[in-house]
């Protein structure tokens, strides 16, 4: 799902939105695409688009919603470059079943996207602090 070779890069703008919609909802597996495209050998990842909050959903609608958000940013020289994904609870350290389903999916039409995975400790901290460090357990 990610390539060695190339860099990925999280513009302030992504990373504000991927954290806050897993703070918002901290007790809710939360999921979400990364808006980007490939300048060189560098993945610039500059937007994120929340997707659920709640039950990962059944098939149609994520099509449905994929579909929408990758017309809506095609238009801009965007694409779908990657996902992200908080799980439910916070002694969950790997994406389930359906996360890497997602991810695969994602990957068959972009070989190069970044699965970002937040980890829930981290997320939890940063409530209670001013930490300023990364929330995700990189790309995979």
């Amino acid at each position: 799902m990610g390539s060695n070779d190339l860099k990925y890069e999280v513009s302030q703008n992504a990373y504000i939105k991927l954290v806050l919609h897993s703070l918002k909802h901290p007790t809710s597996a939360v999921n979400g695409v990364l808006i980007g495209r490939i300048s060189n050998d560098t993945v610039e990842i500059t937007d994120a688009v929340p997707l659920f909050h709640s039950q990962i959903p059944l098939l149609p609608q994520l099509e449905i919603s994929l579909i929408l958000i990758e017309e809506y940013f095609s238009a801009k020289g965007l694409n779908i470059v990657g996902y992200f994904h908080a799980n439910e609870r916070s002694d969950e350290f790997e994406l389930g079943g359906v996360a890497k389903n997602i991810g695969d999916h994602i990957s068959r039409y972009f070989p190069q996207a970044a699965i970002l995975l937040l980890d829930n400790k981290k997320l939890e901290a940063l409530k209670k602090s001013k930490s300023s460090g990364a929330v995700t357990q990189g790309c995979i």
